[in-house]
C-alpha cells in the first residue's frame, strides 16, 4: 500500500493535533532550537562553513548543530541547532572558541535571511532535555 504525500501530511497533522500540547515527560525542560539561513560573500561559502564547524563539539548543552549548503544558492548556508535550553545557547555565545569563530567569520558573511526559533520535541539522535 502506497500513501500519497498529501494523505501522509494530513494524517501526520491529525496525529500531531491529538497529542497533548506538552509532549515532554513531566519535569523535563523544553529544548530550544534555531534554524537560520546565512549568505556568504560570493566564493567564500566553504571557508565560512569551515569556521562554523570548528569546535562545535565542545559547546555545553548543544544537542545538535548542523551546517548545510543550500543546493539552490551557491552562497547560502542553513544552520540548524538544537540546545537543551535557551540559556545554554545564550551561554555558548560567551565561549572563547565561539567568540573567535564570530570574529573570523563576520567578514565572510554577506547577510542573514530566514530565521526561526523552534521548540524541538525529539528525533533521531536527540535525547530529551534534562530535568529541571
Amino acid at each position: 500500500m502506497q500513501i500519497e504525500r498529501r494523505d501522509f501530511i494530513v494524517m501526520a497533522g491529525a496525529a500531531a493535533a491529538a497529542l497533548p500540547a506538552n509532549a515532554l515527560p513531566e519535569g523535563k525542560q523544553k529544548m530550544y532550537g534555531l534554524i537560520g539561513k546565512m549568505a556568504a560573500v560570493a566564493g567564500k561559502r566553504d571557508e565560512l562553513i569551515s569556521i562554523l564547524l570548528e569546535g562545535v563539539a565542545g559547546m555545553p548543552g548543544c544537542l545538535s548543530y548542523v551546517v548545510a549548503k543550500d543546493p539552490a544558492d551557491a552562497n547560502a548556508i542553513w544552520i540548524t541547532e538544537v540546545w537543551d535550553s535557551q540559556e545554554s545557547h545564550q551561554a555558548s555565545l560567551s565561549l572563547p572558541a565561539v567568540k573567535q569563530a564570530i570574529t573570523r567569520g563576520k567578514p565572510l558573511i554577506a547577510g542573514f535571511s530566514d530565521h526561526t526559533v523552534t521548540e524541538p520535541v525529539g528525533g533521531h539522535g536527540l535525547v530529551p532535555a534534562r530535568s529541571k
